[in-house]
């Protein structure tokens, strides 16, 4: 999954490349646990403009790893789900 970053109005400069600031953006986050393998598309994410590295909101953070939670404990093995669809409206 992204790297976990804290919210800041504007952009900011990539932690890991050092030269790059992040937009907003979409990305797939991938979680493996105890042989269940969950990939979430169209996840709301700050995205480096120069490397690529995804960042996550802690809120959005929160939410994939409850969604994982939820498919470990309805017996899901292998999932590919679009985030949005998995969000309540």
């Amino acid at each position: 999954m992204g790297t976990r970053v804290p919210q800041k109005e504007g952009h900011v400069k990539c932690p890991i490349c050092r030269s790059g600031e992040t937009r907003p953006g979409k990305a797939s986050s991938l979680l493996e646990r105890g042989g269940v393998t969950l990939v979430f598309q169209e996840v709301p994410a700050d995205i480096c403009e120069n490397c690529g590295e995804e960042y996550f909101s802690e809120e959005t953070t929160d939410r994939l790893l409850k969604l994982a939670e939820e498919a470990v404990r309805s017996g899901v093995r292998v999932a590919v789900r679009q985030y949005a669809a998995a969000v309540p409206e």
